[in-house]
């Protein structure tokens, strides 16, 4: 069934993890268009702040206040939309935390606490969205997962795992709805490294503060492509071409990747100050009501392949135009991401 998505200032979208990183960025991009927007995550104070931010923009807010491990709290979601704005365009399941540290030391009540929060709350979010989604005659669910969907790395292994499952599920879900013609657009967004509060309220077993592995983006660049996913059915998109090119390792080359990583990843994912905070916001909420991290290099603010890929053809030249794109990235990246001043804007890739 072909699937006819509304225009974004037409739309009410959902927006789980919404008071800081990716979502809070997304939640305001929907407000400048005037869309109506629910702001889902666990602490008030900054999805209060969040809905602030969608106003001033020129949008409609509502928040709700919850744990999405909790599938009667994530049901509560949709009650609110469908209360405050009559029912549910978009939905962006995109709530999530990480650990580092190795598989060996972190326990197991941790392992399993990150499944539930980003793999489970997916679920929750996506059986909560479907029918709202399909009583209001069609709209999108978008999941974000990661370029860690497809590759894993080194001290993020369960982060990894359940952006692996996100995928899966995804995958699965998708071909479902299609199979019974539901009018549901269902894509999964895999962003590269962003520069996001993420790293600083990650859970940390390390003797050593985490630091993203560059090349950065602003997360205005995944909030574009999941706003892109919103109204143009996707199945997937990159949200920055180095995602690509890591995507591309694991695909042709996965013993080299794995070498490779397994020398750099260790120290390149760790800075040289002493941890802070390092029960970080797993278990409950923490102040991090902010759009952007601290890193101290460039950060791309576009990304030319996640611009191209997302107005691009089905299977046309534009795609290969996008694959291309990413390609080069692998070449000029991560040098280009070593010059410049602190958080010095770039074009993009």
């Amino acid at each position: 069934m072909r699937v006819r998505l509304k225009p974004l200032s037409e739309q009410v979208l959902v927006i789980t993890g919404a008071s800081s990183g990716i979502g809070r960025a997304t939640a305001r991009l929907a407000g400048e268009v005037g869309a109506r927007v629910v702001l889902a995550a666990r602490d008030r104070d900054a999805l209060e702040s969040a809905a602030g931010v969608v106003v001033r923009a020129g949008g409609e807010a509502e928040v709700v206040v919850c744990d999405v491990s909790d599938e009667v709290a994530v049901a509560r979601i949709g009650r609110v939309a469908r209360d405050a704005f009559g029912g549910v365009d978009t939905w962006v399941n995109n709530a999530g935390t990480s650990i580092y540290g190795t598989l060996e030391e972190v326990t197991v009540e941790d392992l399993r606490r990150l499944m539930d929060v980003n793999f489970w709350g997916t679920v929750y979010g996506s059986r909560v969205a479907v029918p709202l989604l399909e009583a209001g005659g069609g709209g999108a669910l978008v999941n974000v997962g990661s370029v860690l969907s497809e590759r894993t790395i080194p001290l993020q292994a369960m982060y990894c795992a359940t952006k692996h499952a996100v995928k899966a599920f995804t995958d699965g879900l998708r071909m479902e709805l299609a199979h019974r013609g539901a009018p549901v657009a269902v894509s999964l967004v895999k962003p590269a490294s962003i520069d996001t509060p993420f790293y600083d309220v990650a859970r940390n077993y390390m003797p050593r503060r985490p630091r993203p592995v560059p090349p950065l983006y602003a997360p205005e660049v995944p909030a574009r492509a999941i706003l892109a996913c919103a109204t143009r059915p996707t199945r997937e998109l990159y949200a920055g071409g180095a995602a690509v090119a890591l995507g591309a390792s694991e695909e042709l080359a996965p013993g080299l990747t794995d070498r490779v990583m397994e020398g750099l990843f260790f120290d390149a994912q760790q800075s040289d100050e002493a941890p802070a905070g390092a029960r970080g916001n797993l278990d409950a909420p923490v102040d991090a009501a902010a759009e952007r991290g601290r890193y101290d290099g460039p950060v791309f603010a576009h990304s030319a392949y996640t611009s191209v890929a997302a107005r691009a053809p089905r299977g046309g030249a534009g795609v290969l135009l996008a694959a291309g794109l990413g390609a080069l990235a692998v070449l000029g990246l991560t040098a280009g991401a070593r010059r410049g001043s602190r958080n010095a804007p770039r074009a993009g890739d």
